[in-house]
């Protein structure tokens, strides 16, 4: 936009955004490698008039790995696991979760972490591997986070709920760690990651924060308002001797 036409657009009393608020990626604005991110687990919710959707992680042949407010308990309510989403090539498995969800659960109140088990093993995908928590993430470390929620924003910048057509793509991003191991009430143990002009946007959660190669995060939330607070992570680390426990992963 020409600075011409700002001015008179301004004079007008008419608000205007840039192109970089206006076309904001909210998970980044790159296509995930074709070989990378294969455990990507899409969750759909629904009651035959709503639809949600979250992401997960495929972290065992029978179970996946996502955020516990994913899981939509009400009467009328289907939870279904779409399996091998990435890439789109692979030829969607479609799995309606009906084991009872496994979710952390303290002394004082549940944490937005969940296991879902699957009714038939996935033998043919790889999955997400644990995190070598002899390392912690601390400051400035990278992850990176993917997702197939909208991918921009609507009026003042709020974030949109997910498009009734998914994208062409699988989304990844990389952003930095602002906040490390902190406890959140409602939430859990978690860490806070940021990046200018990205975010995540609702169905997005439950997807996984990659560090290397090891699932070192699961997405929780982020503001109503993209780009503006970071997003806030469930610190796998915390959780991986229950993930195995639960598992019966090594």
């Amino acid at each position: 936009m020409d600075l011409l036409k700002v001015l008179l657009l301004l004079g007008l009393g008419v608000s205007v955004n840039s192109d970089v608020s206006l076309q904001k990626r909210i998970i980044g604005g790159q296509n995930c490698p074709d070989t990378e991110r294969l455990y990507h687990v899409r969750l759909e919710s629904s009651n035959g008039t709503h639809m949600r959707r979250c992401g997960g992680s495929l972290i065992h042949s029978w179970w996946i790995l996502t955020a516990a407010h994913c899981w939509k308990s009400e009467p009328g309510w289907t939870n279904v696991a779409v399996l091998k989403v990435h890439p789109r090539t692979a030829g969607e498995q479609r799995q309606m979760i009906q084991v009872t969800p496994v979710i952390y659960t303290s002394s004082n109140q549940q944490d937005d972490i969940m296991l879902l088990g699957l009714q038939t093993p996935v033998t043919d995908v790889p999955v997400a591997r644990l995190p070598d928590c002899r390392y912690r993430l601390q400051l400035d470390d990278v992850v990176q986070l993917a997702g197939e929620a909208a991918t921009t924003t609507g009026p003042n910048n709020q974030r949109l709920p997910p498009p009734a057509a998914i994208p062409a793509h699988l989304q990844c991003v990389n952003m930095r760690v602002v906040y490390a191991s902190l406890f959140m009430q409602n939430h859990g143990l978690v860490f806070h990651v940021k990046a200018p002009n990205r975010d995540v946007c609702y169905g997005d959660a439950g997807g996984a924060a990659m560090f290397g190669d090891k699932i070192y995060g699961v997405i929780s939330l982020g503001g109503a308002e993209a780009c503006q607070r970071p997003v806030v992570i469930m610190d796998v680390c915390e959780y991986k001797a229950w993930i195995k426990r639960k598992t019966g992963l090594k």
